[in-house]
């Protein structure tokens, strides 16, 4: 097993389960187990709901009880967002899924609980669990849809095997410009703003020239960027001598 099982518990609305089967797909997730939904299984709505990933339903692993579903992992999380009477470690999901990803590493098996949408897990089947993912919500609205706490906690896994980054500069097909084509770029510019008398008064001229050039180093420059650039500062000048 190189994922966790999530475990719903108890779902009280086939849609919830469809559109947490659609939110699990959405980031590689498929390992789905129902406890004891309320409406029964199979449940048309799910599947309406699920829009993609159907697989999931027709896979998911039906269990009368918690302990029936989690009898087979090492380590598993219990998501609540409701303060408890029991002593366990508490991770954000963020935490949670970096946690589970190690010991999935290192061969553990494991599972996440999420409740039922009226009122999340219960302490005994939270007893059950070995630690705590409480999402860092709202603290006057802290219920979440069973499927937003599922799409949360998938997301947060995914991101421990992704490799998107997390800033990404899209180029349109041009490249960064070189320090040399910005350096040519800021010495055409110095060259025709000080013909037209720009660097004034002569004492403050050096730190003018200085900050411009600063400006220009700031700058997220393209090959195309310069080129435009070179092309605005070339009118203008063809314009200033068109009008002499």
């Amino acid at each position: 097993m190189t994922q966790p099982a999530f475990v719903l518990v108890r779902p009280q609305m086939g849609e919830n389960i469809g559109a947490a089967a659609r939110a699990m797909w959405n980031f590689g997730l498929d390992h789905m187990r129902i406890v004891a939904p309320r409406d029964g299984w199979p449940n048309q709505k799910a599947v309406a709901m699920a829009s993609g990933a159907g697989r999931l339903l027709d896979e998911a692993q039906m269990f009368d009880s918690t302990a029936d579903a989690i009898g087979d992992r090492a380590f598993v999380y219990a998501t609540t967002a409701r303060s408890r009477d029991l002593t366990k470690p508490v991770f954000t999901p963020e935490a949670a899924m970096a946690d589970a990803a190690k010991r999935i590493g290192s061969g553990q098996q494991v599972a996440v609980l999420f409740g039922p949408e009226r009122s999340g897990l219960e302490n005994d089947d939270i007893a059950k669990a070995n630690a705590i993912i409480s999402v860092p919500v709202n603290p006057e609205f802290p219920s979440l849809n069973l499927a937003q706490c599922v799409l949360l906690t998938g997301y947060e896994w995914r991101r421990q095997s992704d490799e998107t980054p997390a800033v990404d500069l899209e180029l349109a097909g041009t490249e960064v410009a070189t320090q040399i084509e910005i350096e040519k770029l800021a010495e055409q510019y110095e060259a025709r703003l000080e013909t037209a008398g720009f660097y004034f008064p002569h004492a403050k001229a050096e730190g003018m020239k200085q900050t411009m050039r600063n400006m220009w180093s700031r700058m997220p420059l393209t090959r195309a960027d310069v080129q435009l650039l070179h092309g605005v500062m070339r009118q203008m000048v063809r314009w200033k001598e068109r009008g002499e």
